[in-house]
This record gives C-alpha cells, structure tokens and sequence, in this order.
C-alpha cells in the first residue's frame, strides 16, 4: 500500500499553559511522538502524529501525517493488524524517537495479551504507552487516570515501561483537558488532516 505524507515543522510552539514542566528526574526519551489513526469515509486510513522534544508535549517540534488509500477490515481481537500500517507510514523515517503514545491499550489483560501498544513496541522497539478512553472489560490491570476537571478517568497501559511510570507521565502530559493536547490534536489531524495553506 503507497501512502503520502505531509510533515509541518512547529518552531517554538508549546501547547496549553504547562510551558516549563521540569522533567523532575524521569528519563529524558528524546524525541516522543503522540499519534492516531482516522478511518476515511471514502476509504483508507489518515494517521498523525505529534512530536515533540519532550514526554510532557510541552515544547512541540512536528505534526505529521500519512494517507493510506486503503486501510485493512476490522477484525476482532486484532485491531493492532489495522493500525499499524498507518502508524508505520506516519513514524517512517524518524530517527531518534524514543517514546510513543497511542489511543487505545498497550495489553488487554493482567497476563499481557498484547494489544495495539504491545504490538507497537515489538514494531518500533521503543516504550508505548496506551491511553484509553474508556475501559475494556479484561483490562483489569489498567491505571485509572484522571485528568484536569474530568470525573472520568483514562486508562494508562504500557509496554517497555512500568505502568505505574507511564501513568505518571500521562498524569503530567500538556493540557488541562481529560485526554492530553498531543493526543487531542493528534485526533483531529487524523480527522481533518493539516490545515491547507492560504
């Protein structure tokens, strides 16, 4: 399957008013990128992805995304077969990252059945960590999160890294939403794509 891709560099940008979080001992990943796939109506797949150089996605570097004209069938229980093509389009050729984030669950259950954040990080061979919006039955293990005024939390899984870590880290992301701004701004580039220039 070709795709295309559109990279828009952001010099200087930072989201929401969390401008100077202090990494405060945690591990400095390099670049991370906060990415999401849209099924197109029209068929095939638009995945983005926000990068930025930090793992609180204060000091954002890029947003990128990828067309797939064709995207693969939902199949139950395998929804990483899906995903992964267009995430693989829209992270292709990146050097240096060292720290995904994806909208759905890194491992579906306390055993570790992997899911699309497992799957990822067998792909990609860097921490992933998972940020659901709601809560998949057999996810027990699964660290409620919640996020500025929201009563409803996010589920944080991971793969690579501790859970309890990972949860920390989606506990600090940029944003004083429920959901954090590089994962919400990585939903609408999937659904809308870049904004067309003037």
């Amino acid at each position: 399957m070709g795709s295309c891709q559109d990279v828009v560099p952001i010099p200087g940008r930072r989201f929401g008013h969390d401008q100077d979080m202090e990494t405060g001992g945690r591990p400095d990943f390099g670049m991370c990128a906060a990415a999401d796939v849209h099924y197109r109506s029209t068929g095939g797949a638009r995945a983005a992805a926000v990068l930025a150089a930090d793992a609180a996605f204060a000091h954002v570097l890029a947003e990128r995304t990828a067309v797939l004209p064709q995207a693969l069938p939902y199949r139950p229980g395998q929804f990483y077969l899906r995903e992964l093509p267009p995430l693989r389009a829209v992270l292709d050729d990146l050097s240096g990252l060292g720290l995904l984030v994806v909208d759905g669950y890194a491992d579906l259950d306390p055993d570790g059945r992997p899911g699309l954040g497992a799957h990822a990080y067998a792909e990609f061979g860097i921490p992933v960590i998972g940020v659901a919006k709601s809560r998949y039955r057999t996810a027990t293990h699964a660290v409620p999160v919640l996020r500025g005024s929201s009563a409803r939390p996010l589920f944080v899984t991971s793969a690579g890294m501790p859970r309890a870590d990972a949860a920390d880290l989606v506990r600090r992301m940029t944003g004083r939403h429920r959901l954090p701004d590089a994962l919400r701004r990585a939903d609408t580039l999937a659904r809308a794509g870049p904004p067309v220039a003037p």
